[in-house]
């Protein structure tokens, strides 16, 4: 519930494929009692349903709090609101534009820019391949800006038996980035052993 005194995370869940990692980001949240503050876009609604037969309704009941695309007037919309950042799983090429550019456009990327306007983490998981230079520029920007790129890909040395062990470490790494340590999260040099070869 919210309105205790725990951290909070924002949860923004873009159009793009891979609305999976946002579901999994909001479980994660609550694994880890962390208080988690949902923004799904419009376009994400449809993606949902594309993707995991879900209804809006369905993700939401995964969020501490729900906040409306629309809805620019929400705390999370201004600076004052304090969270441990906001990430944005999956990340559309849209989206990292309005928020690179600065010119936001509903509360999803106004969110994002007052991440970054009080030094916050924020941490886009850009789904999007292959890339045009005016893609790459834009991630650059953003870097300059405080933002972390950090597009879901497998770590295969995990050894995933499963798309969901995937999806889990790859979002548990995002995590990390937030100093949050999510137990499904399989870490080098403690869960999986580096194979030694002979010099």
């Amino acid at each position: 519930m919210a309105g205790e005194d725990r951290p909070r995370l924002v949860v923004g869940i873009s159009g793009a494929s891979g609305v999976v990692y946002g579901l999994r980001a909001l479980d994660a949240c609550r694994d880890l009692g962390i208080e988690s503050h949902l923004i799904l876009s419009r376009a994400a609604a449809l993606t949902l349903a594309q993707e995991t037969g879900l209804t809006v309704a369905d993700a939401n009941k995964k969020a501490d709090v729900v906040h409306k695309a629309g809805d620019i007037g929400a705390a999370v919309a201004s600076g004052s609101f304090k969270t441990l950042g906001m990430i944005i799983a999956p990340c559309s090429v849209r989206t990292m534009s309005e928020v690179a550019s600065g010119v936001t456009s509903s509360l999803l990327t106004r969110a994002a820019d007052v991440t970054l306007k009080e030094r916050r983490s924020l941490v886009l998981m850009v789904r999007e391949t292959p890339l045009h230079l005016g893609h790459l520029r834009t991630m650059v920007r953003l870097a300059e800006m405080g933002a972390v790129i950090a597009p879901p890909l497998p770590a295969f040395y995990a050894r995933p038996q499963s798309l969901e062990e995937m999806v889990d470490q790859s979002v548990g790494r995002a995590l990390d980035l937030f100093g949050l340590a999510w137990s499904p999260v399989k870490r080098w040099g403690e869960d999986i052993a580096p194979i030694r070869g002979d010099n």
